[in-house]
């Protein structure tokens, strides 16, 4: 297992987390060995939604002895009335939910207090405007809750939340088919089928654009519905009329930017491990690139998707983390600390210039190489040759200049 920072909060967590999806309808006995096969494959973060006294109960008996090695992601404002769950935002009915939560657990405090399912901007104004944010901002005051998250669909929303200065953690849909849709305030619309009808491409700017600005605002992101209900490994239901593997989509998630930990629904402990096997998996297990390039329906084209495929450069440059870097640069319109830490072990070298990386793609990009350098012809010259050619485009210069080892063509 491989494991992450959860962005600014400084908390380490596994890359892959185990989804509250797979906890209802189970003896406790099976219950446990679910979470036993977690950690024993070396799972720490664990996300708990479901307000059930059973679940909740279970997950408390089964972490007893092993809290303080587990990362708990528990969320604020659902509740269980006549038997069922409940999201609220009424205050009496969220503080006691939540004092519920934290005894049952077994615990006095919980990692990640998650501001549950807030999809509308309306729904968002009501909690962080009114005494829900207040209470939660008390817990993290008395130390009962670590860092404040927020669950969303809706790239909209989960922007207001980045740009609260409030939120540190915020779950969020990622997969290559939800990436393709405008946000919306309706869940449902992201598995129509019928919604994806027209012809879709490319990552959605208003996601793109929230990645971004979370990974450089040191704002984590953990996944939810990485596989889209399952439908994506289903080629009759994909809508890209091809099936991603388990371990493309979970590759997919964990390359976006800001990405700390993707929380997979597993039902039983062969699906954990299964699931937990993407941490040993080769890069040909990974290539969600060649699938999505050649889909019949809504290729992705236009985007760098970070997948690696004009690899490898043989000077050694990693060219999928120079674009990433790079998208950070231009959303901010400056270099972030993230970047400027990232960059500060490595000595300023000649500009290289790929001439082969653009045969090696699997996804057609409008352009070999970034909007930043397009037009750049291939050609083996030196830094100050180059950079006249295309202007100061500095943000590109300066990352690829930093990121080559040594002088000349690659």
């Amino acid at each position: 297992m491989n494991y992450r920072v959860l962005g600014r909060t400084g908390i380490r967590v596994s890359e892959i987390g185990l989804g509250a999806e797979g906890y209802g309808n189970k003896s406790y006995m099976i219950f446990k060995a679910l979470i036993d096969a977690a950690i024993s494959c070396g799972v720490t973060y664990f996300d708990l939604f479901n307000p059930s006294p059973v679940i909740r109960s279970y997950m408390g008996k089964a972490l007893a002895g092993r809290r303080d090695d587990v990362v708990i992601q528990g969320h604020i404002c659902t509740a269980w009335e006549t038997g069922q769950y409940l999201r609220t935002r009424d205050i009496t009915t969220v503080r006691t939910s939540y004092q519920d939560l934290l005894e049952r657990l077994g615990t006095d405090y919980i990692d990640v207090g998650m501001l549950h399912f807030v999809d509308g901007v309306d729904d968002f104004n009501t909690i962080f405007n009114g005494p829900v944010i207040e209470f939660v901002k008390d817990l993290r005051a008395r130390g009962t809750i670590r860092c404040i998250g927020m669950s969303s669909h809706n790239p909209k929303v989960a922007m207001m939340a980045a740009q609260s200065g409030l939120i540190d953690v915020i779950m969020f849909s990622v997969n290559p088919a939800y990436d393709l849709r405008p946000g919306t305030e309706a869940l449902e619309d992201l598995s129509d089928n019928k919604s994806y009808r027209n012809k879709l491409s490319g990552i959605d700017p208003e996601r793109d654009k929230l990645y971004k600005y979370c990974a450089a605002s040191g704002i984590a992101l953990t996944v939810m519905k990485s596989f889209a209900g399952g439908a994506l490994l289903d080629v009759k239901q994909s809508p890209f009329g091809v099936a991603l593997t388990t371990t493309q989509c979970l590759h997919y998630s964990l390359t976006r930017p800001a990405v700390a930990s993707v929380l997979a629904g597993c039902f039983t402990p062969k699906q954990m491990k299964q699931v937990a096997g993407y941490s040993d998996s080769s890069e040909p297990e990974r290539d969600y690139a060649t699938v999505l390039g050649g889909a019949p329906r809504h290729a992705f084209r236009g985007h760098c998707m970070y997948c690696g495929h004009c690899a490898p450069c043989t000077i050694g440059i990693d060219v999928a983390t120079v674009n990433k870097y790079l998208d950070l640069c231009l959303a901010e319109n400056t270099v972030p600390d993230t970047v400027k830490d990232h960059y500060a072990p490595w000595h300023t070298m000649p500009l290289t210039v790929c001439s082969v990386a653009s045969a090696r793609q699997t996804v057609r990009l409008a352009s070999p190489w970034p909007r930043e350098c397009r037009g750049l012809p291939r050609y083996s010259g030196t830094d100050r040759e180059a950079h006249n050619m295309r202007g100061s485009q500095w943000p590109w210069r300066e990352l690829c200049r930093r990121h080559g080892r040594q002088r000349g063509r690659r």
